[in-house]
């Protein structure tokens, strides 16, 4: 008889029972805390089912709630009337009703007997843990804490701002330093000793008494007075998400369980019965508890429920689109001013890329979706109202439910703005920008500048503003600006950087240059605007007369690479 157990129950009586039973049988004694928050007539059912077993008793009961000395009161009268019990024990191990052996106890207490010096209790400074959630990490040793912070918010709240606008500071008793870590320790008898008759105990009685969350710091920093030797991690499987809350594990964890190699796991869901009918399972007596595996899966589920997927939203996260896990689910290109140009420009851009080109998404007709279909892939309707109810979910949804091919699509000074900043700060967007390309069609209408000049000021400064969105310290998307007069420069280039960008290592050389609209007389055009009061500086500099260059292929210049 070498392991004793303290347990701590306040809930799920029939599984606690059988934890009871299991230790029992495995001849370690076990001295059970029932929280007093709990029924006499409950507790006293309890203490009944299982008065059978000799080396099961019960401790005085205690309020065990949770951040508050109860907790601490309890494990510290259940550990005393073990030891005393029971001087043969040379091991104390603290669990609760809701933890599950996962080895045979036998494995435990072999492990113990060659480790007999050790205390296995996790035991760092404020200063190296990660998990202290709250705000509060040094200040729950310097603070007062009378309050419950769970039936006493305001009053914990308010308190812990009066204390700091008073500045006070509690003293840390000396020759401690103090230190957090898991409230499920396995410790030696001498260690377990010492503390209880420690004769400053009176004293670090009362001051961890009024410390935050006392149960995972009172052992963890006592511990390091009187330890012969510690190793700092926890023989229980315990882990708690990102709002400190402890985990619960389910049947199917059942093979995440098993790869633990932890002697112990908690918290288990009552009605798991897969779970307790497989644990404890076959010999391990080889295999290191080792959490490596599991840390890195709860960290990736941490990360999941936090961040979630790349364009995916849930409900509770939906406020807070600004600090999403980025807007979008996959890369997508936009463009504008091209189409001004290039009137059949969705279906060259297919032709050669084989990607999705929608026509304007955000015109304000109606979403022009490819191929002139009314309703897109996850029942997105082309019906404009519906669409600038929440433009920004709109294209996320679109490019959500076409991630599996890439999605172009055209944009303009003439569409639906709201989205803007989207584009600009999305960095799955690559947008290609041909500044001025609304005078291109406003010389296509056939109108007298006259005409045009105000329509023509308004598409200006509407994409005079998208531009400096684009170029904005925060923008985090692939930007490519150019005038209407670069663009006519050199056509083929950029058409084939675009194809290259959108079919990447799919791309191949442009087979076929599209066709342009003819352009004679655009230069005069723009001039006639700049006649009527409006200078058109984002289409760029043209010559006031003749012919603006054609769209034709060009041969590519040629690159010698010559010897040294």
């Amino acid at each position: 008889m070498t392991l004793g157990i303290v347990m701590l129950v306040h809930t799920a009586f029939d599984r606690a029972e059988q934890m009871i039973r299991h230790w029992a049988d495995a001849g370690c004694p076990v001295v059970v805390h029932v929280d007093r928050h709990v029924a006499q007539e409950t507790h006293d059912a309890f203490v009944t089912a299982v008065a059978d077993l000799a080396d099961v008793s019960f401790s005085r009961r205690y309020r065990g709630e949770w951040g508050m000395w109860g907790l601490i009161a309890a494990s510290q009268a259940a550990s005393r009337q073990l030891l005393d019990r029971y001087p043969q024990i040379q091991h104390v191990y603290l669990a609760s009703g809701a933890c599950l052996p996962l080895r045979p106890v036998n494995e435990l207490k072999t492990y113990l007997a060659a480790r007999p010096d050790t205390d296995f209790i996790e035991s760092v400074t404020t200063g190296d843990v990660q998990w202290t959630v709250g705000g509060l990490d040094r200040e729950r040793f310097t603070l007062r804490f009378p309050f419950s912070w769970k039936r006493q918010r305001r009053l914990f709240d308010g308190y812990v701002r009066l204390q700091r606008l008073l500045r006070v500071r509690r003293r840390i008793p000396p020759g401690i330093t103090p230190h957090l870590g898991s409230q499920w320790w396995c410790l030696t008898r001498q260690t377990l000793t010492a503390i209880l008759n420690d004769p400053r105990r009176a004293a670090f009685d009362t001051y961890f008494r009024q410390v935050w969350i006392p149960d995972e710091c009172y052992y963890q920093t006592l511990a390091r007075l009187h330890t012969r030797r510690l190793e700092s991690r926890s023989l229980t499987l315990a882990k708690f998400d990102f709002q400190g809350k402890p985990h619960i594990f389910y049947d199917d964890h059942a093979e995440l369980l098993a790869r633990s190699g932890c002697f112990v796991a908690r918290k288990i869901w009552p009605q798991a019965d897969a779970l307790f009918h497989r644990f404890p399972s076959g010999s391990q007596a080889d295999l290191e508890p080792h959490t490596g595996t599991i840390d890195r899966i709860f960290a990736q589920a941490v990360d999941r429920r936090t961040s979630g997927r790349r364009g995916l939203y849930m409900q509770s996260r939906f406020p807070f689109m600004e600090r999403e896990n980025g807007f979008t689910a996959a890369p997508y290109t936009v463009l504008q001013g091209f189409d001004a140009i290039i009137p059949d420009l969705t279906s060259w851009v297919t032709a050669q890329t084989g990607v999705v080109a929608h026509g304007h998404l955000f015109a304000t007709d109606k979403a022009h979706f490819a191929g002139g279909a009314a309703v897109y892939r996850g029942g997105l309707s082309d019906n404009a109202h519906l669409r600038d109810y929440n433009p920004k979910m709109f294209l996320t949804n679109l490019v959500w439910n076409g991630r599996d091919r890439h999605q172009c699509f055209q944009f303009g000074p003439a569409d639906n703005q709201a989205i803007k900043w989207m584009l600009a700060r999305d960095a799955h967007a690559s947008v290609w920008v041909v500044t001025g390309g609304w005078a291109v069609s406003l010389f296509c209408s056939g109108k007298p500048a006259s005409a045009v000049r105000s329509e023509a000021a308004r598409l200006q400064q509407v994409e005079s503003r998208f531009i400096s969105a684009l170029q904005s310290p925060d923008a985090r998307s692939r930007r490519h600006i150019m005038t209407l007069a670069e663009f006519l420069g050199s056509p083929v280039d950029v058409l084939q950087a675009i194809v290259d960008d959108m079919a990447g290592h799919r791309a191949t050389a442009l087979a076929q240059a599209p066709v342009m609209v003819n352009l004679d007389g655009f230069a005069v055009f723009l001039q006639d605007l700049k006649n009527q009061g409006m200078h058109p500086y984002l289409a760029g500099d043209f010559a006031p007369v003749g012919k603006v260059k054609s769209l034709q292929s060009q041969p590519r210049k040629a690159y010698v690479m010559g010897k040294k």
